[in-house]
């Protein structure tokens, strides 16, 4: 094959039960992909919003936020300051001298990193258990969360790539 397989094709990743390597393949195949599109991506781009829409770098910050947040959830742990301001700093270039492209793609592959452990240490027995959501408290539990996270990912990542392709696209025209 001329191409290189998606990671599911690839067969299960070391260590992590057989009921979560569908949530361990699409976050790696979101954070394949991501590094792949990401690179030689111009800064000045980042927080461009064509048509409204939300800027490649508001995408970036929440692709790893949504991750740490959910997980965190998934914990049945409650979110601590340090988690709500960067919810609300998501879509802002708040870091001193700007936030680069490296930067975010690396913070998010670090999350990845992160959310892929922790799948390692999930006992799958837990997975039909109950996990409150929020300040709300909405019912879920640990699978949904776990697959909601994957799930959430693969869908920003691809929101991603149409902004980046159109900021870029309008790039050239000049």
């Amino acid at each position: 094959m001329s191409q290189k397989l998606e990671v599911w094709q690839r067969g299960p990743v070391p260590e992590i039960g057989s009921l979560l390597q569908p949530v361990a393949h699409a976050l790696l195949q979101a954070r394949e992909e991501l590094n792949e599109y990401m690179e030689g991506f111009p800064a000045d781009l980042l927080w461009l919003r064509p048509a409204g829409m939300a800027s490649v770098g508001f995408h970036l910050q929440h692709l790893r936020g949504v991750l740490d947040r959910v997980f965190t959830y998934a914990r049945a742990e409650s979110l601590t300051q340090v988690q709500f301001q960067e919810l609300a700093e998501e879509g802002n270039d708040t870091s001193e001298g700007g936030y680069s492209v490296k930067d975010l793609v690396e913070r998010f592959n670090q999350q990845v990193d992160l959310a892929l452990q922790q799948i390692k240490e999930t006992d799958e027995a837990t997975l039909p258990d109950f996990r409150k959501v929020g300040r709300a408290g909405l019912p879920s539990t640990v699978i949904g969360l776990l697959f909601h996270a994957a799930e959430h990912t693969m869908r920003h990542l691809g929101q991603l790539m149409v902004t980046a392709a159109i900021v870029r696209e309008q790039k050239q025209r000049g």
